[in-house]
């Protein structure tokens, strides 16, 4: 009996020995598979989290830098948007647009102008800012493709209406001669100038400004009519004031000018004294007598000297008279100088004429 239960008593701690042992194994497992977990989850969610753009460490820029890049990659475009880009390649089929897109934009030759002589060669560089509507999102080579002529129906005439209210000066190019006129093109819209709006005096034959440059100013939109009138004589009026202006600054009361007498009037006489400006002589001070008009004494074309009185208010005010006092001391002492020249040049003569027969040792 002793045997049977010493037997029970080792078996029973071998028991208790070995369970830990199996245990063991079942723990390890356990905390493997969470470890793996663990890892798992970490790689999903590191694969899950976007990656748009790449900061480096150590430098000051942060994704607020790269905000306005990351818009404009992902922002919609549809058909019939219209977007502006910058040019960076030229080719006689097509214009290339970087439009800050994933995909540059394509403009063909024949979507560029409705100008019939625009040249995309030498009317487009590199560099240059163009609008265009979307007409289709693949070209079937990846590219957008665009058209300014489209663009210009949209934009064109608002940009018009832009120009008439500012007063804006804009260079274009003189496309055809046509009746009473030239045609030139602006925003891609068709352009009339007239002829009495070609320079600042009429031009009869206007035939010499077919691919002229010009600079003009816009003076008539109607987009409801299609009608749009430009003007270089404006341009010119304006130029030409402020040369004036600038030469009238120039003028020094007190100074004797010469000018030529472009008209009369019962008040006084108009002197164009050149550069565009011209000065009043009251009837006042044309005569040191007392004359009733101009007429009296002065005609159309007669060139005159006069004295300036006084620049004022864009205004020349001169003196003919007082011109005369100015001018007659000059004259006299001009002549008494032209006197005693020729009264010594006459003694000089005579004397030589003396001489002559004489032989001097």
């Amino acid at each position: 009996m002793e045997e049977k239960k010493m037997t029970e008593e080792i078996r029973e701690a071998a028991m208790e020995e070995k369970a830990p042992a199996e245990k063991v194994p079942a723990a390890a497992e356990e905390a493997a598979a969470e470890e793996k977990a663990a890892e798992a989850g970490s790689a999903a969610a590191e694969t899950a989290a976007p990656r748009f753009v790449h900061v480096p460490v150590g430098t000051d820029e942060t994704m607020e830098d790269y905000q306005k890049e990351l818009e404009a990659s992902f922002r919609q475009i549809r058909n019939g948007d219209i977007l502006t880009g910058t040019v960076i390649a030229v080719s006689e089929e097509a214009v290339t647009l970087d439009l800050d897109y994933y995909a540059p934009g394509i403009i063909k030759a024949e979507d560029m102008s409705r100008d019939p002589h625009f040249s995309i060669l030498n009317d487009v560089k590199i560099g240059d800012q163009l609008s265009a509507t979307v007409v289709r999102k693949d070209d079937g080579a990846g590219n957008l493709l665009l058209s300014c002529v489209d663009a210009s129906d949209t934009i064109g005439w608002d940009r018009l209406y832009e120009y008439l209210r500012n007063k804006t000066i804009l260079p274009v190019k003189v496309s055809e001669v046509v009746n009473k006129g030239v045609v030139a093109y602006l925003e891609g819209v068709r352009g009339f100038i007239p002829a009495s709006q070609l320079s600042l005096s009429y031009v009869e034959d206007f035939s010499d400004y077919a691919g002229k440059e010009l600079e003009v100013r816009v003076i008539t939109v109607d987009k409801s009519m299609k009608k749009l009138v430009l003007s270089a004589k404006e341009v010119l009026k304006e130029r030409r004031e402020e040369q004036v202006k600038h030469q009238m600054s120039l003028l020094t009361p007190g100074a004797v000018v010469e000018g030529t007498v472009e008209s009369l009037q019962t008040y006084g006489a108009f002197v164009d004294l050149g550069n565009g400006m011209t000065g009043l002589v009251h009837v006042s001070q044309i005569s040191e007598r007392r004359i009733r008009k101009p007429s009296e004494v002065l005609k159309v074309g007669d060139t005159v000297k006069a004295k300036i009185l006084k620049v004022e208010n864009g205004k020349i005010s001169l003196s003919i008279k007082e011109a005369m006092e100015v001018t007659a001391p000059e004259a006299e002492e001009e002549e008494e100088n032209y006197t005693a020249y020729s009264s010594s040049s006459s003694m000089s003569t005579s004397l030589g004429d003396l001489l002559k027969g004489f032989k001097l040792s």
